[in-house]
């Protein structure tokens, strides 16, 4: 399993003095980008292949609070992806300096194709890289249906 691990600063904190919810957001996507760089995934060649990530959702589950001035870790866990890689899902933990489990993400996301706008596959050399990732326990090979687990429609101002 991957860590990357943080501390609070005075910018994570909301009006509470507690980490903000946007700060665990902040520090999963470091994480996430932190390993993906580590197999050739990176701005450079992500661009070279006209992709970058996108989110679908982040469901954040909170246990405890969190405080400035202490150290976290975050882990990262490959719990999904499709045959052809366009589709993954991940799975972060927030540790205190104990070891003491205070936050849990499910997020999955897609491929785009920056150029189109669409959804896509990963090229080979990403997808293999993926394919050689440790995968959690429950692991699971996604499908177009599983992205659609918690189906939101958008709904306009009339007016």
């Amino acid at each position: 399993m991957f860590f990357k691990e943080f501390e609070i600063r005075w910018s994570d904190l909301d009006a509470n003095r507690h980490m903000a919810n946007s700060a665990y957001i902040n520090f999963m996507s470091h994480t996430r980008m932190a390993y993906l760089g580590q197999l050739g995934f990176n701005q450079t060649s992500m661009a070279i292949h006209n992709i970058g990530p996108v989110v679908f959702y982040e469901h954040v589950y909170y246990f405890k609070e969190a405080f400035p001035g202490r150290p976290v870790k975050v882990s990262l866990e490959f719990v999904g992806m499709s045959e052809d890689g366009m589709f993954f899902e991940f799975r972060h933990n927030f540790y205190d300096i104990k070891g003491k489990n205070f936050a849990r993400c499910e997020m999955m996301g897609a491929w785009i194709d920056l150029k189109e706008r669409k959804l896509i596959g990963l090229p080979t050399e990403f997808l293999e890289a993926f394919q050689a990732m440790e995968q959690s326990k429950d692991f699971k090979t996604l499908t177009k249906e599983d992205t659609r687990k918690f189906v939101q429609v958008p709904k306009d101002l009339e007016g």
